[in-house]
């Protein structure tokens, strides 16, 4: 029987998602039905990441600072949102629900009605008051405090971050703010991940993510019935310890009531409707991981795929039947990456970033002038010559830690390490071992994984890497000894938002089938060289003998040097 009109002239049903991640904010509208990503817009950070200066000041911030501008995430719907609609000649009222990601752990104090701090004049020269972005490593001596009183008091939430808990962590950058600026802790009425703050502009409602509550802020998934409540944050008592203000911090400054991936948390205001050419009262779903919505985007709802969200960092997720306590795990929440498993995260905390160091600052002028003159980039021209190398060929190899370790290790005071570099080394090998080494932080953290008893089958990777860089790709294969197979959408994360904007609007029941209508299955798989395998095992066994004698050791050089800037600094 042929369709009707009616069914034929049937209006399509979208869903937006709207990823902030470390520079711009992207807005996809994806067909709820389909998967099909309709349009996309982004928008670069105004202000990028604050480092040097804060907007009109002229005083130094400290080293690894790292903050942003909250204006920045508004202006950016507001520009990229009303984009998508008019490239898809949608109608608000075809936009039945909205999911947004964040890049995390990135936190904020403001007034009750959610003002951030920075925006008040009285607060604008002080950097705590500002976004502390999840680069932000600042807070190490903080994290080195609330690692040292919660082994001592055998606290719990230790567990579920492999035994140390990170700089880039909530209460470390909270506990930051009230040693080294006690005015700003008072003048807060709440202290919020970002993603759960853009959810409350959006929808008016204060609503925190039970997975970010999870997996950076001390929450612990109530294992028994006794020991029950709404939430399980660590007791008083050991927030007194850390500093006396931050006793009754869980009840005077965080909302304690969390709620799952795909809530909804409240209708569209009137007010930012307007802004964003929406209709009033669109579902919003609860605030997201960026990293962590990427994970159904690849197709992945099942135990024992572990997901490489490859980008200027890089987030690996599994999912599992059971908890398992794993080193240098970044959090094991259940139901925080999928409704109904327990998510496990671990990462590496500069990968793009780390190249994109090289590319700035390490490469001379010289080769920049030969990509300029064969018309290619300076990328391509790494990448083509760095291919041409046999595993080994270089001579060199480097430790990944440019910007800190956070797994297995979770030190953000560690730093990189170049190996075997002689006169005759050239631009393309050191790129080459940089890739090399993230490669090699990769099989680490696998090796932590499943030393452990947690399964890992199969190997997935999406993110900009992974689109962009296949080099990388078979490295990673030939380094791990495993098929990497790579997401067929570029967009993960935008697009897992907006599947759990399907979920908040009640268009699926849960993301299973969310991801059996939205998710494309991959359509490229990366398979390991076996003959570069005794090489990479070799080199493997040589990373390891340095991770572990610059990494673990108390007296570290790495650390004495760290320790030797940060006087200095402190001297002018």
């Amino acid at each position: 029987m042929k369709p009707t009109r009616s069914t034929r002239c049937k209006p399509r049903r979208f869903v937006l998602g709207i990823d902030f991640g470390t520079l711009s904010a992207r807005a996809l509208l994806v067909d709820a039905d389909t998967g099909e990503e309709v349009a996309e817009a982004v928008h670069e950070y105004a202000h990028g990441v604050i480092e040097e200066r804060l907007p009109g000041d002229k005083k130094r911030l400290p080293p690894e600072t790292a903050l942003q501008h909250p204006a920045d995430y508004l202006e950016a719907m507001e520009r990229t949102v009303p984009q998508v609609l008019r490239k898809a000649k949608a109608t608000a009222a075809q936009v039945l629900g909205i999911g947004t990601d964040f890049t995390s752990c990135t936190v904020l104090p403001t007034r009750a009605d959610g003002t951030p701090l920075c925006l008040e004049k009285r607060w604008q020269k002080n950097p705590h008051a500002w976004v502390k972005l999840w680069k932000h490593h600042a807070a190490q001596p903080e994290a080195d405090r609330i690692n040292a009183i919660g082994e001592k008091r055998r606290e719990k939430f230790l567990g579920s971050y492999g035994g140390r808990y990170s700089s880039e962590w909530f209460f470390s950058k909270l506990l930051e703010t009230a040693s080294h600026a006690p005015e700003v802790y008072r003048a807060a009425d709440r202290f919020i991940e970002a993603g759960d703050w853009i959810v409350w502009q959006l929808c008016g409602n204060e609503r925190r993510c039970l997975s970010a509550a999870g997996f950076k802020a001390m929450w612990v998934y109530p294992e028994t019935k006794h020991e029950g409540g709404r939430y399980n944050y660590p007791p008083e008592e050991f927030f007194g310890a850390l500093n006396p203000a931050l006793r009754n911090v869980v009840r005077e400054k965080l909302s304690t009531d969390l709620f799952k991936l795909g809530s909804n948390a409240g209708g569209l205001t009137r007010a930012m409707a307007r802004r964003l050419g929406l209709r009033e009262g669109t579902p919003v779903a609860v605030g997201n991981i960026d990293a962590h919505v990427a994970v159904p985007a690849c197709g992945v709802t099942t135990p024992g795929k572990l997901v490489m969200i490859l980008g200027t960092s890089t987030c690996h997720l599994l999912l599992g039947e059971s908890r398992q306590e794993v080193e240098g795990v970044g959090g094991v929440v259940k139901d925080g990456v999928v409704n109904g498993l327990w998510g496990y995260e671990a990462g590496q905390a500069g990968v793009g970033d780390l190249f994109a160091w090289y590319l700035n600052h390490g490469v001379p002028a010289s080769v920049h002038a030969e990509a300029k003159k064969l018309r290619t980039s300076v990328y391509q021209l790494l990448e083509q010559r760095a291919s041409d190398l046999q595993p080994g060929e270089s001579g060199l190899l480097a430790l990944d830690w440019w910007n800190g370790c956070r797994s297995v290790l979770m030190d953000s005071s560690l730093s990189g390490l170049l190996l075997g570099a002689t006169l005759g080394t050239r631009p393309h090998e050191i790129y080459r071992a940089l890739i090399e080494a993230t490669a090699f932080g990769t099989r680490k953290i696998i090796e932590a994984f499943t030393g452990k008893g947690v399964t890992i089958d199969e190997l997935y990777a999406c993110g900009g890497l992974a689109q962009k860089n296949p080099l990388l790709l078979q490295i990673y294969a030939d380094v791990t000894g495993r098929p990497i197979r790579v997401a067929a959408s570029q967009q993960t994360c935008a697009l897992g938002a907006a599947m759990h904007g399907a979920l908040a609007a009640g268009i699926y029941p849960d993301m299973t089938e969310a991801a059996k209508k939205m998710a494309r299955p991959s359509t490229q798989t990366y398979r390991p060289n076996a003959a570069s395998k005794p090489t990479y095992d070799q080199l493997y066994a040589e990373y390891s003998h340095l991770h572990d004698s610059f990494g673990r050791a108390a007296n570290s050089p790495m650390k004495v040097l760290r320790r030797l800037r940060a006087a200095a600094f402190a001297e002018k």
